[in-house]
């Protein structure tokens, strides 16, 4: 069984433009992520999927400094870009994250893959019912259902996002194309924010990574954010606000 991880990023983002190069500690938020997620020992690659904007060409030479492989696709189409991305390795599953996410754990990424594989469902991921914080968000699901929704979904939303077309025709919203598992954890972290969207997420991630180093486990930076009340610094943001413009533009 064959799974390749597939991080996104660009450098144009319309909140925090060129945040996943930002740095703490001489490192950027890309490198603090991609050095993590070699930690993985359920994926055999790791692919950094970003676009053919002039700007994203420092994010392709600095994944390529990492060693890490990149594909260069479509700025808008970002289902198109994971399917090409993919296609060339014709795996078995792929695991979908984002380079915002610059704390994601390795371990929990491992432990959707075991899930998602001993479920044998198209789609599994934490995000469907959120548990976890904001920015350890991981998505696992079959290749063909990637096929699948590359072949058949029109809707803005379904196109910028790569998993709506999927987790939105699966059982657990009461369809039939997919079946999916909801990956939950026992205690609801969802309301707690470590993405990077706003200035104030960046200064939460900093404060992190300055204090308590960037190996730690999602769970002791948890326990950090909640010891030091840190989610006062952004927790009036509202998660998957791109998500909800996107749907915004659906039909229009």
């Amino acid at each position: 069984m064959k799974a390749i991880l597939i991080t996104q990023a660009r450098m144009g983002s319309s909140r925090l433009p060129g945040k996943v190069l930002k740095e703490v500690n001489g490192q950027t938020l890309l490198e603090i992520h991609l050095n993590r997620l070699r930690q993985c020992k359920k994926v055999d690659e790791i692919i950094v999927a970003t676009t053919v904007a002039d700007a994203d060409e420092k994010i392709e030479a600095l994944a390529h400094s990492l060693n890490f492989k990149t594909y260069r696709g479509s700025e808008n189409d970002v289902l198109d870009r994971y399917y090409q991305s993919a296609l060339p390795f014709r795996p078995d599953w792929i695991v979908r994250v984002t380079s915002d996410c610059p704390l994601l754990d390795a371990a929990l990424v491992d432990k959707v893959i075991e899930t998602a594989l001993a479920k044998n469902v198209d789609y599994c991921s934490n995000t469907l019912d959120p548990h976890f914080p904001d920015g350890q968000d991981v998505e696992v699901f079959k290749f063909s259902a990637l096929e699948k929704a590359w072949k058949e979904a029109k809707l803005t939303s379904e196109r910028e996002h790569v998993t709506p077309y999927i987790w939105g025709n699966s059982d657990v919203k009461g369809e039939n194309i997919f079946k999916a598992f909801s990956f939950v954890n026992d205690k609801n972290y969802g309301h707690l924010r470590m993405t990077v969207d706003e200035e104030n997420d960046f200064k939460l991630i900093e404060h992190l990574v300055k204090k308590y180093g960037s190996d730690k486990t999602w769970l002791e930076y948890v326990q950090a954010i909640e010891s030091e009340n840190l989610s006062a610094l952004n927790n009036q943001f509202a998660r998957n606000e791109g998500y909800q413009k996107s749907i915004n533009k659906d039909g229009k």
